[in-house]
């Protein structure tokens, strides 16, 4: 089953979430702010996506951090504020199983979650 991860506030999970119901593509959603992440999830995923496509700094989480923390941030740094500001997790983030991640929803992703689906229904 397809796991999204994402803020149930998020325009782009809402859509999301109506495309995969027209799709008829299976899923639960987990609410990174009501749910909570772990550490070790977000690890995961930036192991599979890498972690600079993970870390959202076009939100307003990431400009309201200090400069200090934003400044120079390498993979362990970004590790840990995504931990301590879930918003800062660029969404919505689908995993399949506990290894195909996809991270975005554009038309590249699309076409990923379709032939996860599919490859998930053989």
């Amino acid at each position: 089953m397809l796991t999204v991860y994402g803020l149930k506030n998020c325009d782009t999970c809402r859509k999301a979430l109506r495309w995969l119901d027209d799709h008829g593509i299976a899923h639960r959603f987990h609410d990174l702010r009501a749910d909570g992440i772990a550490l070790a999830d977000i690890r995961r995923f930036a192991k599979a996506a890498g972690w600079e496509t993970l870390l959202n700094k076009a939100g307003t989480t990431w400009r309201g951090l200090p400069k200090g923390k934003t400044a120079q941030v390498g993979e362990a740094e970004a590790l840990k504020l995504m931990a301590e500001h879930p918003a800062l997790i660029k969404r919505p983030v689908f995993e399949h199983g506990k290894g195909d991640v996809v991270v975005g929803f554009r038309d590249p992703q699309k076409a990923a979650l379709q032939a996860l689906a599919e490859a998930g229904s053989r």
